[in-house]
C-alpha cells in the first residue's frame, strides 16, 4: 500500500466553472484517486477555491459586492457543483481561511530565511485610469522572442518561454484595452535562477510523465529568472515580514500563495480529523507519491514555481539552507495536465456566451454522460471538441445501446427465468475463455489508469463490455430454458459475472451508475461512495464558517478484482441504467447557445 496525494488544481472563486475547466481537472483526478482507493492505497485528494488577486476584484466591482461576497458566492456555486458531479476530495476547501493564510506566510518566511526570496526594485503594471495594479496574466501583447501575437504578461504559450509584462511589444489590459503604465516598485522575487541546478536535476529524472508535459517543462529551463512573488494590491495574504505587513497595498502573489493550498488544505484536513500531524505521512515521508492535477495553462506554475517553492523551503538549492516547521516537503510525483477542451471548433468563453456551465450541464443530463465523454474523448494529450451531437452519439450508442443494453438484458433475463443469481454448473470452454479474458483485463486497465492513460483504459473497459454482449450473443441463454435450463442459467451466471466484472472496471469513471449496476444485480450496500458537503466553522477566524466537500470513502465495496457474485441473491426487475437522449436535443442545445 502506498500514500498517495491528488492535489487537484484550485478554481478561480470569480464565477461558476465550465466543462472545459472539470476537463481539465476534476474527471481525471477524481477517475485516479477512485482507482487508487480500489487498488489498496491511501489517497489524499485535496483542493479548494482560489480566491485571492485581482479579478477577483475586478468582478467584484463589476457586481457591486466585496471580493469576499464574491468570493463567498462562488466558492458555494463550485462546491455544489463538484459535489454533484461526484468528485471524491477528502477535502476541498478555500484559500481564505485562516488555516490557509498562516501556512502560506510559514512557508514564505522559510524560503525568505533561506536567501530564495529577495527583495528588488521592478517596474509594474498599472491601469492608467484606475491606477488598480495590472496582474502579468491581464496583460497581452506580441511576444518578443518568437513574435506570437497574444502572449501574456507572464508567458508565451506559443514558445514556452517565461515573460515579463513589460517585455511584452504594444502590451494592452485584456480588462479595458488600455495601454498599460509601468511604474517603479518595490517587490520580493523568487530566486529561479539560485534553483535552477537544483530543478533541472529533478525535471530530468521525470522520465515517465505525459511527453507535452515534460516538454513544456524542460523547455522553461532555457530561460529562468527572477519571478515576483508580491504584487502592489490590497486583496490577498499579507506579507509576513516587517515593514511589509501592515501596508495594506502589499500582498502575497495570489500564484505563490495557491500552489501552497495543497499543502494547507492537507494540514487542514488533518487538523478536521483530530490528528493534527497526519498530513506528514504524505507531505514528509519520501515513499509517498504525489500527482497534481490541472489545464495545460498551470503548468509553469506546477512544474517550475511550486517545485522551486519547495526546493527552497527545503534549502535544495545554490544557498543553502534549514529546514522550516513543515520540515522537509516532498516534490511532485508527476504533473499531469491535460490540453484545452473546445466547444463546436471554438474556445470556451463566459463573456462571449460559448461555454456550458458544469451546473447547467448536470440540470439536462446525467453525471455519468459528462464523465464519460470527458474520459473518452476529453483532452488528455491533445485538444479535443466537445460538440452536443457527438455527446447525444457517444451517450445513446456506447452507453444506452452498448453498456446499459447489456445490465437490462442481462438483470432481465435473470429476473424473468430465474429470480436471483444462478450457482455456475459446469463450464464450457467458453465461458472460461470468456471469465478469463474479463478478469485479466483488471490488470491492464488499472495499469493504464496508474500511468494517466485514460481514455486508452476506458476503452479497454468498453472492449470487455463488447465482449461480454458478444459472448451474451453466442450462447444464446434465452434459446435454452426449454431444451437445457441447466446450461440456461450457467451462460446466465457467466454473463452476470462479466457485468460485475465490467461494472467494477468502470467505476472510477462513472460511479453514479456503478451503483445502480451493482444493485441490478442485487448487491445491497455502497459500492462506489460519494462525496457530501459539510458547513464547518473556520478553525482559525472565529464566527466565520463555510461549506466543504469530504466524504467517508473507506465504506468502498467495490475493491480492483473480481467480486465473486453469490448464487441466490434476488435479482430485482432492471430499470434503464441510462437516459437515452432525443433527436431534437442536439438543435435545442445549438439554439440555446446561439441566443445566451
Amino acid at each position: 500500500m502506498s500514500r498517495i496525494l491528488s492535489a487537484v488544481a484550485w478554481p478561480y472563486a470569480n464565477g461558476p466553472r465550465h466543462i472545459g475547466h472539470v476537463a481539465g481537472f476534476g474527471v481525471p483526478s477524481d477517475v485516479f484517486s477512485r482507482y487508487m482507493r480500489m487498488a489498496g492505497h491511501d489517497v489524499l485528494m485535496v483542493s479548494g477555491t482560489d480566491e485571492h488577486g485581482t479579478p477577483i476584484l475586478v468582478q467584484a466591482e463589476r457586481e457591486g459586492v466585496t471580493p469576499q461576497e464574491l468570493a463567498d458566492r462562488y466558492n458555494r456555486v463550485i462546491v455544489e457543483d463538484l459535489t454533484q458531479l461526484g468528485l471524491t476530495y477528502d477535502l476541498f476547501t478555500r484559500t481564505t481561511t485562516g488555516n490557509h493564510y498562516a501556512v502560506a506566510q510559514e512557508l514564505f518566511r522559510t524560503i525568505h530565511t533561506n536567501g530564495y526570496m529577495v527583495e528588488q526594485t521592478t517596474r509594474g503594471a498599472i491601469s492608467p485610469s484606475t491606477g488598480r495594479t495590472l496582474p502579468d496574466r491581464y496583460i497581452e501583447g506580441t511576444c518578443p522572442i518568437c513574435g506570437y501575437d497574444g502572449a501574456r504578461g507572464d508567458q508565451c504559450d506559443n514558445c514556452g518561454n517565461q515573460l515579463d509584462a513589460i517585455d511584452l511589444i504594444n502590451p494592452v489590459s485584456k480588462i479595458n484595452g488600455e495601454t498599460p503604465k509601468f511604474i517603479e516598485t518595490e517587490h520580493f522575487f523568487l530566486d529561479l535562477p539560485a534553483l535552477a541546478e537544483a530543478l533541472g536535476e529533478w525535471l530530468g529524472g521525470r522520465t515517465d510523465w505525459r511527453p507535452n508535459v515534460l516538454n513544456f517543462s524542460l523547455n522553461l529551463l532555457k530561460d529562468v529568472r527572477p519571478r515576483a512573488m508580491t504584487r502592489d494590491i490590497d486583496w490577498g495574504i499579507p506579507v509576513p515580514l516587517e515593514g511589509w505587513e501592515d501596508n495594506p497595498a502589499k500582498r502575497l502573489y495570489v500564484w505563490f500563495d495557491a500552489v501552497i493550498g495543497y499543502l494547507s488544505a492537507s494540514i487542514e484536513w488533518a487538523r478536521r480529523t483530530g490528528d493534527p500531524d497526519a498530513w506528514r505521512q504524505w507531505w514528509n515521508n519520501p515513499e509517498a507519491l504525489s500527482y497534481y492535477f490541472m489545464g495545460k495553462d498551470n503548468i509553469t506554475f506546477h512544474s517550475q514555481i511550486w517545485p522551486a517553492e519547495l526546493l527552497a523551503a527545503n534549502g535544495k538549492g545554490d544557498r543553502g539552507g534549514q529546514l522550516g516547521s513543515f520540515g522537509e516537503l516532498q516534490l511532485p510525483t508527476e504533473v499531469v495536465s491535460s490540453e484545452y477542451l473546445t466547444m463546436e471548433s471554438s474556445k470556451f468563453s463566459s463573456s462571449r456566451g460559448h461555454v456550458i456551465y458544469v451546473r447547467d450541464m448536470l440540470s439536462r443530463y446525467q453525471p455519468d454522460a459528462l464523465r464519460y465523454f470527458i474520459a473518452v474523448a476529453g483532452p488528455e494529450s491533445s485538444d479535443a471538441d466537445f460538440t452536443w451531437s457527438e455527446f447525444k452519439r457517444r451517450t445513446n450508442d456506447e452507453l444506452v445501446a452498448g453498456w446499459g443494453n447489456l445490465v437490462n438484458r442481462t438483470a432481465s433475463l435473470l429476473n424473468k427465468n430465474v429470480g436471483s443469481i444462478p450457482a455456475l454448473g459446469e463450464l464450457a470452454d467458453v465461458d472460461r475463455a470468456a471469465l478469463a479474458r474479463s478478469e485479466a483485463a483488471f490488470g491492464e486497465i488499472g495499469n493504464l489508469i496508474g500511468l494517466q492513460r485514460q481514455r486508452q483504459a476506458i476503452s479497454e473497459a468498453m472492449r470487455v463490455v463488447g465482449d461480454a454482449n458478444k459472448y451474451l450473443a453466442d450462447t444464446a441463454p434465452w434459446k435454452l430454458k426449454n431444451e437445457d435450463p441447466e446450461r440456461m442459467k450457467t451462460v446466465l451466471g457467466v454473463a452476470a459475472q462479466l457485468v460485475s466484472d465490467a461494472n467494477t472496471m468502470l467505476s472510477p469513471f462513472m460511479p453514479h451508475s456503478a451503483q445502480k449496476v451493482h444493485e441490478a444485480l442485487g448487491g445491497t450496500g455502497t459500492f462506489a461512495p460519494m462525496p457530501h458537503i459539510s458547513e464547518v466553522d473556520d478553525l482559525d477566524k472565529a464566527g466565520r464558517s463555510y461549506p466543504i466537500i469530504e466524504g467517508d470513502y473507506s465504506a468502498q465495496h467495490g475493491t480492483w478484482h473480481r467480486h465473486e457474485l453469490v448464487a441466490g441473491t434476488e435479482v430485482p426487475a432492471p430499470s434503464p441504467i441510462f437516459t437515452k437522449l432525443d433527436d431534437e436535443m442536439v438543435e435545442a442545445e445549438l439554439e440555446r447557445m446561439r441566443s445566451e
